[in-house]
């Protein structure tokens, strides 16, 4: 009874007050095939100190370091010991809204000087305290392009991460906002000759991902270009943020929407992460999210002060930007910190180790016989590798060796390649050895 607190008289006096006489009365009008007949297939039951010593073992086996290839939106970079020690001081545990400015000054200033990186990064005139995630700031980055044209339509050029698409037509469905894709060129870059045909009079905005899915960066000011011509605003999302140390910001665009994982946030399974929206001066009113701004007293003391907070509980419904976009203000005080730390150079350092780390993979892929789609264009971490067996079959094996492969990719995808079989996608930051590298590319020729 520890796990079950209802009593067998408990349930059959539930029953009675519901008007059934039994638990198979009560949910008889559920189909036979989707009932459950007899018990759960599960082992014997265990005693509590035989749980906690499985768990124990499972633990210590699964605790052994791997060496990952994983990217797809999360990234597996160094973070540096300062981050956990400077976000675990006790004032900045505070409320997550500074409400009252005069006893939030150290919150508000770190806030404002990680919009002054986050501007610097992107070639940005403006950025906001941060979002929830890369994905919904794509979605509201969108939205906010709608506002300021008028239009309706959306385009999605080239190969986006498909839960950011995932996320946008959520966010899209019951507001009547039609959303079309565009492929890929023979490069992996987006197709502008099919991007420029599928932008029209109604498109509000193109939406491009750099670097891409598939790893490729895209020719911003070309798209920049052809979008404009058109009308229309150009969205460019980055998932991988660290490619801005050493890839030319996408100063070109009128809105950026970047996830900011990669500085210094743990995997975490999947979060919490932190995204932003960065965009030009002249569209700061239709920016979703808050802004902190400088400001100074009679005296001419400096301070900081929250200057926008766009959401329907601080202003008239009618006028917010978002219905949900608040901050992830700790999120975004360690990504200032990783910024802080590895500084101008230091940034660019890290991103040159990612690529030289990604050249050398995509050399040993080949000479192991395996396939580099796209080889020939300029690319950041990661890179589609096509094999002539099921991607799956290696990641066991290699997983026996303490190895997370590369991503199978899914046929959604591939479609886009040709409907080629075996592809994955593999991603080398700096954490990645040559050893690794060695070790499954040699697996690869030993399948071959």
């Amino acid at each position: 009874m520890r796990y079950l607190p209802k009593s067998t008289a408990d349930r059959e006096a539930m029953l009675r007050e519901i008007g059934v006489r039994s638990i198979a009365e009560l949910f008889e009008q559920i189909p036979a095939a989707a009932r459950l007949e007899g018990g759960l297939r599960l082992p014997p039951a265990k005693a509590e100190a035989e749980i906690v010593e499985w768990f124990r073992q499972t633990v210590a086996e699964d605790a052994a370091p791997h060496a990952g290839f994983l990217g797809a939106g999360a990234y597996a970079h160094y973070r540096p010991v300062a981050i956990d020690s400077l976000i675990s001081r006790g004032e900045f545990f505070t409320a997550y809204t500074p409400y009252q400015p005069e006893i939030s000054q150290g919150s508000l200033q770190a806030t404002f000087e990680f919009q002054t990186m986050i501007c610097e990064l992107t070639g940005m005139e403006v950025a906001n305290a941060s979002m929830y995630d890369g994905s919904t700031a794509v979605a509201e980055a969108v939205l906010m392009a709608r506002r300021l044209t008028g239009r309706a339509g959306v385009v999605v050029a080239g190969r986006m991460h498909p839960e950011y698409v995932e996320v946008l037509r959520t966010y899209t469905r019951n507001q009547r906002v039609p959303v079309d894709q565009t492929g890929l060129g023979a490069d992996g870059r987006a197709d502008l000759d099919a991007l420029e045909r599928a932008v029209t009079g109604t498109t509000a905005c193109v939406l491009v991902q750099s670097p891409n899915f598939f790893g490729v960066v895209e020719d911003v000011a070309s798209l920049a270009e052809r979008v404009h011509r058109k009308g229309a605003l150009l969205v460019v999302a980055v998932a991988e943020p660290v490619s801005l140390g050493v890839v030319r910001p996408p100063a070109e665009a009128d809105i950026v929407a970047l996830e900011l994982q990669a500085f210094g946030v743990p995997l975490s399974y999947g979060g919490p992460y932190a995204g932003v929206i960065a965009t030009q001066q002249r569209f700061v009113r239709q920016m979703p999210g808050r802004l902190v701004g400088e400001a100074y007293d009679k005296q001419g003391r400096r301070g900081y002060v929250l200057t926008l907070a766009t959401r329907e509980q601080h202003i008239r419904r009618e006028k917010a930007t978002s219905n949900i976009c608040t901050n992830q203000a700790l999120i975004a005080l360690t990504a200032s910190i990783f910024l802080c730390v590895y500084g101008k150079e230091g940034l660019k350092e890290l991103a040159l180790h990612n690529l030289a780390k990604t050249a050398y993979a995509v050399e040993r892929f080949r000479q192991a016989g395996a396939k580099v789609w796209f080889a020939d264009t300029p690319r950041f971490n990661e890179f589609v590798v096509q094999t002539k067996f099921d991607p799956r079959v290696l990641n066991a094996r290699l997983r026996k060796q303490h190895i997370l492969g590369g991503l199978p990719l899914p046929k959604d995808i591939v479609g886009e390649l040709g409907r080629q079989e075996n592809l994955s996608l593999w991603c080398c930051t700096e954490l990645v050895t040559r050893q690794a590298i060695d070790e499954v590319t040699e697996a690869i020729a030993e399948f071959a």
